[in-house]
């Protein structure tokens, strides 16, 4: 008997404590939902010489929060008119020695850079003129919600329709 008041008590007890929904709260964040976040993106064009230490900083010319992420890719190759592109850091074995292009960004500007162990001046114009890239900026909260590696894959999360030349 004390097991059937028991669970009627509980039955009792567990359709009182429902009610009527509450008002809706706020909307969220965008992406907060896995809906598409703004990223905020442009397009460079570079010469890496002596003249410039084999390196260049660019403002970004748009507001970045300091929780923002940057992200650059460079134009690795052309394959049948179509762009391939790669997440920097990147770094290529000659000879001679290794080069890497490599960035580092703050919250005003990018610096796009070569490093590396080879004699910079040895490298062919392929390496060093007309290097185009890509400059991303996203939340720091959506980075690990799509994958950075895949430049398209960033544009489309981001809704990057184009890339602004500079």
């Amino acid at each position: 008997m004390k097991k059937i008041i028991s669970l009627l008590f509980i039955v009792l007890l567990s359709i009182a404590c429902e009610g009527p929904a509450g008002p809706p709260g706020p909307p969220g964040l965008p992406g907060d939902d896995g809906a598409i976040f703004l990223a905020s993106a442009f397009e460079i064009e570079v010469d890496f010489t002596a003249q410039n230490g084999y390196s260049i900083v660019e403002p970004y010319g748009f507001d970045v929060f300091p929780s923002d992420v940057t992200l650059v890719y460079i134009q690795w190759d052309v394959t049948n008119g179509q762009p391939i592109w790669r997440l920097l850091p990147q770094i290529v074995e000659f000879q001679e020695g290794q080069l890497q292009y490599n960035f580092d960004f703050t919250q005003d500007d990018v610096s796009i850079f070569l490093d590396g162990t080879i004699d910079f001046g040895l490298l062919g114009s392929e390496w060093t003129q007309n290097q185009v890239f890509r400059v991303v900026v996203l939340p720091a909260d959506n980075v690990d919600a799509v994958d950075i590696s895949s430049l398209k894959e960033v544009a489309k999360a981001g809704n990057i329709q184009t890339f602004e030349r500079k």
